[in-house]
């Protein structure tokens, strides 16, 4: 049970800054832009990919110290502090 509202809360924080990004590039768009600069927009196929690069980043970066630390015997990891 406690996965699910973890993932919902995900889900619904991931959504939340989704809708901001698009607000503020949204709201970029709309000022003039200076002489050989594009307007921003957001491509979704970039968006997907760097959401799915960090995503992978971030739970490798957890996983590997957590990892580590679960396979040690709790008096040795103290003693070794």
């Amino acid at each position: 049970m406690p996965i699910r509202i973890l993932l919902s809360l995900f889900e619904f924080l991931l959504t939340i800054g989704l809708a901001i990004c698009v607000a503020f590039v949204t709201m970029l768009a709309q000022l003039p832009a200076p002489e050989g600069f594009d307007t921003p927009r957001i491509v979704p196929a970039s968006a997907i990919t760097a959401i799915a690069s960090l995503t992978i980043a971030g739970v490798i970066a957890g996983l590997y110290p957590a990892r580590k630390a679960a396979h040690m015997v709790p008096v040795e990891a103290l003693r070794a502090e």
